[in-house]
């Protein structure tokens, strides 16, 4: 079957695609890293022989394998070698606690774990809980070194049989709402991201953010399976990005909001020759107009915004060099996505009105690792039975059918009982010459139930006392929503993928106030 044929089939798999990739485009490079690079006549018998290790460790078809390390070439092979071997990838992150990574080992019930030095050592107050085999991918004394562990070069794994099903990786949420879960991803959602045609043979993508984190996957494993380039970061810097993706001359590149925030505040962006671009892409956190309107006007190519979950369920898409006057707004659902926006009674809202975002579309994820329970909970089920999954976020539909995001559920403040968006306050915040961004969460009251605070970083050189900001923006604001207080940082907490944790300052906020 040619590579054509197979990509236009309703369900195929990565390890099948990037075999055909070896054989029409050998010497073509797949996997980038500075000073280093991977052919796919290279990296299809790599993917054979992690595939045969992991199989001769006793990893079968459905098993799993976990990978905790800085994103490098050897593991983007070990994750498309153990998808060969049909077992599932656990990706699990660095930043995570120690504690939190023996949680995650034991609950994914990995069979091999690879890692690097880095990550060895963090362990080290918890290693007697971690028994499964250990591969070094740094070649360090962390396990068995990868060069090492591999099977023979030549080496076959045995044939599996892949079912649509089947998990394809398990991505483990942040923990920024108490335990991580383990969100099942199967192959047939995966091959919907696969299929979406954004990315071609040609694509040089930059990959900036890790290779444990859904929002660089998406981008990744689009591109390797089209047979183009991957560019691989261990780090992000906007000064290295820069000069690689003109180096590269990049096509493509994911990047999170602050990202771009980083990228437009270099001081020799405009120097960098970056009209290779045809696309960049950005998700994960709430990115505002004024930033897409700056990146749309000094950066070629187009900008697209992702809306959805690792979850999976509905997304919407925002072409916003195609709408301008839409830059408020996540897009509009992409085709095959039905997203529909419920009320606190489960039904849904009439168009015009916010409610609860849930979705449904090819791309949903099983279930919660052993947390049916979790599981059932983010499920909706529609007056026709259909499944989809809910958000958590609140939105609300233009009439042109964009989906204007308030907040995450969770967030919204309910004062004197009334509804307060933290994002309204935000927005204000950001009018202020000297802000450069905020953060506002909901803190207990006795009077109120809840009364919102504000977390404020200003922008470098710029100085302006947190009693006279609170006084300008409660100016702006209703009397409804009008901050109790304000507090200037140096700057905001943020998760690996660059989402502020609100639950950070509001717990430190609450725990002051409950020691004074």
């Amino acid at each position: 079957m040619s590579l054509q044929d197979l990509l236009a089939q309703d369900f195929g798999t990565l390890p099948d695609v990037i075999r055909e990739q070896a054989k029409e485009r050998a010497g073509h490079p797949a996997l980038v890293q500075t000073g280093r690079q991977l052919s796919y006549a290279e990296l299809d018998p790599l993917m054979d022989r992690i595939a045969a290790a992991l199989q001769r460790d006793g990893v079968r078809n459905g098993d799993v394998a976990a990978v905790c390390a800085t994103t490098s070439i050897e593991y983007g092979a070990v994750y498309l070698g153990t998808l060969r071997a049909g077992a599932a990838v656990a990706p699990l992150a660095p930043s995570s606690t120690p504690e939190s990574l023996a949680m995650m080992l034991t609950d994914c019930g990995a069979k091999v774990f690879f890692l690097d030095e880095g990550v060895a050592k963090l362990l080290e107050p918890v290693a007697d809980k971690i028994t499964v085999k250990r591969v070094a991918l740094d070649g360090s004394s962390a396990g068995q070194p990868f060069a090492e562990w591999l099977a023979p070069e030549g080496a076959k794994p045995e044939p599996v049989e892949i079912q649509p099903d089947q998990g394809f990786n398990i991505i483990y949420s942040s923990g920024t709402t108490g335990a991580p879960k383990g969100i099942i991803q199967p192959h047939r959602m995966r091959w919907s991201q696969i299929r979406r045609g954004h990315y071609n043979a040609e694509s040089v993508t930059m990959i900036s953010t890790p290779l444990y984190s859904n929002t660089t996957l998406v981008s990744f494993l689009p591109t390797v399976a089209q047979g183009g380039t991957a560019v691989l970061m261990p780090k992000f810097d906007a000064d290295e990005f820069l000069k690689l993706s003109e180096k590269h001359r990049a096509t493509h590149a994911m990047l999170v909001p602050v990202q771009y925030r980083r990228l437009m505040a270099h001081p020799d962006f405009d120097k960098y020759d970056l009209s290779s671009y045809r696309l960049k892409f950005a998700t994960s956190a709430p990115f505002s107009a004024k930033l897409k309107a700056e990146v749309l006007r000094r950066w070629p190519g187009g900008l697209i915004e992702f809306y959805g979950m690792t979850e999976g369920g509905g997304s919407c898409m925002l072409a916003a060099h195609e709408f301008p006057n839409k830059l408020h707004t996540v897009g509009r659902p992409l085709p095959g996505h039905d997203i529909r926006l419920i009320g606190e009674d489960g039904k849904e809202v009439p168009q015009g009105e916010i409610g609860e975002v849930v979705g449904r579309s090819p791309a949903m994820m099983v279930g919660y690792h052993n947390q049916p329970e979790k599981t059932k909970e983010t499920e909706w089920f529609s007056p026709e039975g259909l499944r989809y999954i809910r958000t958590g976020d609140v939105g609300r539909f233009d009439e042109d059918g964009f989906l204007t995001l308030m907040d995450r559920k969770k967030d919204m403040i309910i004062s004197g009982g009334f509804n307060i968006y933290p994002s309204d306050l935000e927005a204000e915040l950001a009018q202020h010459p000297a802000v450069l961004e905020s953060a506002v969460v909901g803190v207990a009251s006795e009077r109120w139930g809840e009364t919102p605070v504000a977390f404020v970083a200003l922008k470098p050189g710029q100085e302006v006392a947190a009693k006279d900001l609170l006084e300008w923006v409660n100016g702006r604001l209703g009397k409804t929503q009008r901050l109790a207080d304000l507090k200037i940082v140096e700057s905001l907490p943020r998760s690996h993928i660059g989402k502020v944790m609100k639950r950070e300052l509001r717990d430190e906020y609450q725990a002051k106030a409950g020691a004074q």
